[in-house]
């Protein structure tokens, strides 16, 4: 009897906590975005100087009590399923995992505690909880889209990489170490800077000659920008081509939720093609 009693109170339990299609677990779930949610605020509320010197002690506080109230959640996590190990191992939970410990650390460690942020990787349980697994289909369109663009952008990247080593090094000839080129690596770090038209300017030429290959480098760097977006925008055009070829809904049957990729119904077995 007692053992019966146990497997109710451990299955009730497991339907709160894991479950997020009842009333009750849908409740816990929103709860619980939303002490993340905020323990994450706290913790960068608390980052601010000025705050930390007003409210310090109040966020300490607020900080051990969402850490309190995490690892009873862990804990009820761990005894209301049968294989706890599963659940340890699995992404979410080396992540409620990684969430706990910084607070434990800074007992030993001082400023551990700005670890805190790792909260804000719970989050991910949004997409359980409201149930964004309909977009599994378009995001699996993107991943199509972006696999075929694979080599082509890492040709590229190799090609503007080896155009840096070449640039980086003319400058660290045709410009003085006094001007900030003391060696080809240091070089190689401005010509990436110039390219990618970020420009700290912490390092610029004064040469005439450096002068004439910065401004080479600038144009090129506005023009190879559009270099990798056309290879994605034409992989994608083509990933949608081929999606379109298929039709949403099975002709036979009508039903719906076919893999991207799928041939022949998944429910009565006719062809999707048109």
């Amino acid at each position: 009897m007692a053992e019966q009693d146990k497997k109710d109170w451990q299955f009730h339990l497991h339907e709160i906590i894991y479950e997020s299609n009842t009333k009750a677990g849908k409740a816990f779930d929103v709860g619980l975005l939303i002490a993340i949610f905020t323990s994450v605020i706290v913790v960068m509320l608390d980052s601010v100087q000025s705050l930390h010197g007003q409210y310090g002690v109040l966020f300490n506080r607020l900080e051990w009590i969402y850490t309190i109230v995490f690892t009873a959640e862990y804990i009820l996590r761990l005894v209301s399923i049968k294989k706890p190990w599963r659940y340890v191992f699995s992404i979410l939970g080396l992540i409620d995992l990684i969430a706990l410990i910084p607070s434990y650390l800074s007992i030993f460690f001082a400023g551990a505690q700005a670890l805190l942020v790792f909260r804000a990787l719970r989050l991910l349980r949004v997409f359980r909880i409201f149930k964004l697994g309909e977009f599994l289909s378009e995001i699996n369109f993107m991943t199509t889209a972006l696999k075929g663009s694979v080599r082509k952008i890492s040709i590229f990247l190799l090609t503007v990489l080896t155009l840096t080593v070449i640039l980086g090094s003319i400058m660290y000839l045709v410009e003085k170490r006094e001007n900030g080129f003391s060696n080809i690596p240091e070089s190689i770090y401005w010509a990436i800077v110039t390219i990618t038209t970020v420009g700290y300017g912490d390092i610029s030429p004064i040469t005439p000659m450096g002068k004439f290959v910065a401004s080479v480098v600038m144009l090129i760097g506005y023009a190879i920008i559009a270099v990798p977006t056309g290879i994605i925008t034409h992989d994608i055009a083509v990933a949608a081509r081929q999606k379109k070829e298929l039709p949403e809904s099975c002709p036979n049957c009508g039903r719906e939720g076919h893999d991207s990729d799928a041939l022949f119904c998944k429910h009565c077995g006719a062809s999707l093609l048109l």
